[in-house]
């Protein structure tokens, strides 16, 4: 039985590679950006717009391909598995936001945080709870969703920038997306090359800590000559907090993303209506209001699934695959063709889990070649991709934060120290480490 990467690849290159069919992704991106420098403000144009004109010259593309048939491509994309975990877990997510917040968890949270451990380190406190919290639970957005609203409460009780909490909410996040034993990206990844997960997580986390460990140095230095006076009285109650310390001790003992959201929600309620915060005539308000407010990155994941969907027919991810392939020269430039084409997919594709499964296939094929480790080339592909999604404005992780708290990805994005590092501290290992040989290679 082929694995979905090896199909799409299959498929793909019966048409062949075409740079072409990455022609909506680079009209976004000149829209997105190129308004923003000449109108100087990244709020001028909504995502959402760019994504439909890009859409729009996804269809008007290749004419030779039926509007009817055109439909269908888009159809199957946005039904896909991944797409539709995603949505989901952003409506889980907006329930439990809107819950907690609405029964006073969100303040309790803060404050007993503040009351607990000094200011000047709450950021750096959030980083270390997100890589917890995603390590547990394998999912970035998860993550994200469950810290978002701390993020806030934190940066405006201490004076923190809003954009550098939830960078460290982000950073955190991407931590456990790439190197939990239950996170979609791992599983994938070994899944395509064959190896043992454990072997997979070693490789991994030699490369990774020394990247988290330097991001947090950083947000510490960066956060310690801030000013800012806490003059209100930091009052909280415990039963009040309860919801957050359920999400993450569920997430530490691995329940389900969705289990652990939504009985979040239903505690929250519970917890709100018995201390009087929250009357029970707006439980179902309060609830809506926060999967209401996930509206907008819901319609645009389906829509960038949709443009992918059109690019990937139209042999737009084929071509990357080539022109990685045809330009591998060693074992090191192997290694680094794996990493590249694991970036160039994830940007065609802005889903890391999809991109590793598309991109397994040939990453197996040139590590099998050049006598790369598959749990070399496992890790590689999860490091890359990874840090390609935590910093692609478009992704759906930069995406939830940044509607989360009111920002744009942009704004973001200068505080993304540990994706950033990775990469380097990933390129490092590959140039500096010894070459070796698998049992058996010729």
């Amino acid at each position: 039985m082929s694995l979905p990467g090896e199909q799409i690849m299959k498929n793909n290159n019966t048409k062949g590679g075409r740079l072409s069919a990455l022609l909506p992704i680079g009209v976004f991106l000149v829209l997105f950006l190129g308004t923003a420098v000449v109108t100087k403000s990244f709020d001028s144009m909504p995502a959402i717009v760019g994504f439909l004109i890009a859409l729009v010259v996804a269809f008007v593309q290749f004419p030779k391909t039926l509007f009817p048939e055109k439909i269908a491509i888009i159809s199957k994309g946005i039904g896909d598995e991944n797409i539709v975990t995603m949505c989901l877990i952003y409506l889980a997510a907006g329930a439990f936001s809107g819950a907690v917040k609405a029964a006073g968890g969100m303040d309790s949270t803060v404050n007993l945080g503040l009351s607990l451990i000094p200011g000047s380190v709450a950021v750096v406190g959030l980083m270390v709870i997100g890589c917890f919290i995603s390590l547990a639970m394998g999912t970035s957005m998860g993550t994200i969703a469950a810290l978002s609203s701390i993020a806030v409460g934190i940066s405006e009780k201490t004076g923190f920038s809003m954009a550098i909490c939830i960078g460290a909410v982000v950073c955190g996040a991407m931590f456990g997306d790439n190197l939990s034993m239950i996170s979609d990206t791992t599983i994938a990844a070994v899944r395509t090359q064959g190896c043992e997960m454990r072997d997979k997580f070693k490789a991994n986390f030699i490369i990774v800590l020394p990247a988290a460990i330097a991001s947090l140095i950083i947000f510490a230095v960066v956060t310690k000559n801030s000013s800012y006076e806490i003059t209100e009285t930091l009052d909280y109650n415990l039963w009040q907090v309860l919801p957050y310390v359920f999400v993450l001790v569920g997430a530490l003992i691995g329940i389900n993303v969705f289990t652990v959201l939504l009985g979040g929600t239903v505690l929250s309620v519970i917890i709100g209506v018995a201390t009087g915060a929250m009357p029970a005539g707006e439980i179902f308000t309060a609830i809506g209001s926060g999967v209401t407010g996930m509206y907008d990155i819901t319609v645009i994941s389906i829509i960038v699934a949709a443009i992918v969907a059109l690019v990937r027919h139209h042999g737009g991810i084929t071509f990357i695959l080539q022109f990685i392939h045809k330009r591998i020269r060693g074992q090191k430039g192997a290694q680094l063709g794996i990493a590249l084409l694991s970036v160039l997919v994830d940007m065609a594709t802005a889903n890391n889990t999809v991109a590793i499964v598309i991109a397994g296939p040939i990453a197996k094929e040139i590590g099998d070649q050049y006598s790369v480790e598959p749990k070399r080339v496992a890790s590689l592909l999860d490091i890359f991709a990874s840090a390609t999604q935590g910093l692609i404005p478009y992704g759906a992780q930069l995406l939830l934060a940044a509607s989360a708290v009111g920002l744009t990805p942009f704004e973001i994005m200068p505080y993304l120290y540990y994706p950033v590092i990775m990469c380097v501290s990933a390129i490092l290992f590959i140039i500096f480490q010894k070459k070796k040989k698998l049992a058996g290679a010729n």
